[in-house]
């Protein structure tokens, strides 16, 4: 399959996600995957189509295989495959591999407050309740905008690095 080729068909089914005809974007995602099967991009796009359609089991597979060679993603696309496969590990209950797909994400790109808040909740599942704290709660004092939130910032801060200090 020539470029021209790949890129009309990978555009198309895009569009029909982006149009709310997820079923048809699969079908022609899938016969893309498997004419192309070290095609990142394609792997990102049909991963993504499973988790539309809930089918999260048959989506991890994907996001791995465009995972797999670090270079070729866009930025904004890896972020969304690390985002994608670390959320659906902890969807099945794979919350030690949620963990460590997201802890890589939020080292690769540590101004992504997705990243860090799907971390959060793939550590809480992990029983990492106080580091889940300490990361929410710091997202939530360097990003919100309520100035009441605001006014206390610096005591925000501070506890969220030691959730149990008392005098």
């Amino acid at each position: 399959m020539n470029e021209h080729t790949r890129d009309g068909r990978l555009a198309e089914a895009i569009a029909l996600r982006e149009q709310g005809a997820p079923d048809q974007a699969r079908e022609r995602l899938l016969a893309l995957a498997a004419a192309l099967p070290d095609d990142a991009e394609v792997a990102y796009q049909t991963a993504w189509i499973h988790d539309v359609l809930g089918l999260e089991a048959e989506a991890a597979p994907f996001y791995e295989r465009a995972l797999h060679d670090r270079t070729t993603l866009t930025e904004t696309d890896r972020r969304g495959a690390l985002l994608g496969l670390g959320s659906t590990y902890r969807v099945l209950g794979r919350y030690a591999q949620a963990v460590d797909t997201l802890r890589g994400g939020v080292a690769e790109f540590p101004d992504d407050g997705a990243l860090r808040t799907f971390l959060a909740m793939a550590l809480f599942n992990a029983e990492e309740h106080h580091e889940a704290m300490t990361l929410l709660l710091d997202l939530l004092a360097t990003t919100s905008r309520d100035p009441r939130v605001q006014r206390y910032r610096r005591a925000i801060e501070h506890y969220a690095r030691d959730l149990h200090e008392t005098v």
